[in-house]
């Protein structure tokens, strides 16, 4: 391989002379391996005898055009005498070679639109296509997406927390701003995994108790503790699923909540006001804090935030049963809120989406991008297992061992 870049490459290249004679490499391999391919199909290489029980042979060429990731390609097909041949390097009818539509998707699922894309793929790589072979190429990923939505799931999930995102979509004539709810799930090793997307077509209890469905169908038997945002419907479906499960109100959009009742200049003293309820040693030392605050000035000045509290408290308190270890994994839904946060910025450019389909397929491909960078799993989670398999027994254990 050395020795034959060499005698290519003998003297010092300019840009366009690299894409040149890569283009002439890509042009020499797949022809060489569509020819070994005709060889495989006939039975004899070039130059051999013909075996003398086939009737079939080799029969020229015809030129095609690729479009590739690095632009237009054209190149010579071998053809035999009963057009029986169907290479699989390049199918026969096609003209996208691998790495094309990936990188359509890729723009895609980074919210360009249509016709930004078209402008990109004439100016980068001289490639004219239609909005009609954009949305063919986006299209197709719906079958992925179909299989994602329906993949088997873990058994058990020590945590999983549900949040959601407004998408204005149009629907019978109709724009409307409708929630998308995804679901977080930890596994029992710390690592991460989107369990799935779900656009709310019924409110409440009755559109819970189908996300819940769906995922016993995928096979998940137990969820140690869900956690979401006060999300209604939630505790009468989860408690009708999965019976054992903990529901736990997020700390962190709690506080959030109060601090949005005090004027920016007493959000501090506001916040050190609360911090004795959310560190209480357990549920009793935490509601003795929260009637301090209740009965100190800033209960007075501010009294929706003691109700707030108040209001959530029963899904507040199990948060208080854990030790130190497992409310640092429970504490917020930062995990699944900075997913959503990326997937807004995706979708920020678009006004709305024409239906539940295009939104699910954006949101998908940016999930997809989103979940290729997680490596590592979540913080301090060896210390958290131990926990877990104190608090739950073998709930949680039996799932690792």
């Amino acid at each position: 391989m050395q020795a034959a870049l060499n005698a290519l490459v003998n003297a010092p290249m300019t840009g366009g002379e690299v894409n040149d004679l890569t283009a002439r490499l890509k042009r020499a391999i797949l022809e060489r391996a569509l020819n070994a391919e005709m060889s495989l199909h006939l039975g004899y290489a070039p130059g051999e005898d013909k075996p003398a029980d086939l009737s079939n042979h080799r029969n020229g060429s015809s030129a095609k055009t690729l479009i590739t990731d690095t632009g237009p390609l054209r190149i010579d097909i071998p053809r035999d005498r009963s057009g029986a041949f169907e290479p699989l390097i390049v199918p026969k009818h096609g003209r996208r070679f691998a790495g094309f539509d990936d990188l359509i998707l890729s723009m895609y699922a980074r919210g360009m639109s249509v016709r930004d894309i078209r402008a990109h793929l004439t100016e980068m790589y001289h490639v004219e296509v239609s909005p009609d072979f954009i949305s063919t190429v986006t299209d197709e990923v719906m079958a992925e997406v179909g299989a994602w939505q329906s993949r088997p799931l873990e058994p058990m999930y020590p945590v999983i927390f549900f949040d959601a995102l407004r998408v204005k979509i149009r629907d019978d004539g109709l724009v409307r701003n409708k929630a998308i709810y995804l679901a977080l799930g930890i596994l029992p090793d710390g690592s991460r995994d989107i369990l799935g997307l779900w656009i709310e077509h019924t409110e409440g209890a009755k559109f819970w108790l189908k996300v819940f469905n769906d995922l016993k169908t995928r096979g998940v038997e137990d969820v140690l503790i869900a956690v979401s945002d006060g999300l209604k419907g939630i505790p009468e479906s989860l408690a009708a699923a999965y019976s054992e499960a903990t529901l736990q109100t997020c700390i962190v959009h709690l506080i959030r909540n109060s601090l949005d009742y005090a004027s920016w200049k007493d959000r501090k003293a506001v916040a050190a006001a609360l911090r004795p309820i959310y560190t209480a040693i357990n549920a009793e030392a935490a509601e003795t804090a929260l009637t301090a605050f209740e009965q100190s000035d800033w209960g007075a000045k501010l009294p929706h935030v003691a109700a707030s509290w108040r209001r959530a408290w029963a899904h507040v308190t199990p948060f208080f049963a854990f030790p130190p270890e497992i409310r640092r994994v429970i504490y917020t839904t930062n995990a699944i809120e900075s997913v959503n946060a990326r997937i807004r910025k995706v979708i920020k450019t678009r006004g709305h989406f024409p239906n539940d389909e295009a939104a699910t397929k954006l949101i998908w491909l940016a999930l997809r991008n989103i979940t290729k960078e997680w490596a590592m799993p979540v913080f301090h989670w060896k210390a958290a297992m131990v926990q877990f398999a104190i608090q739950f027994g073998d709930r949680f254990t039996k799932r690792v061992m």
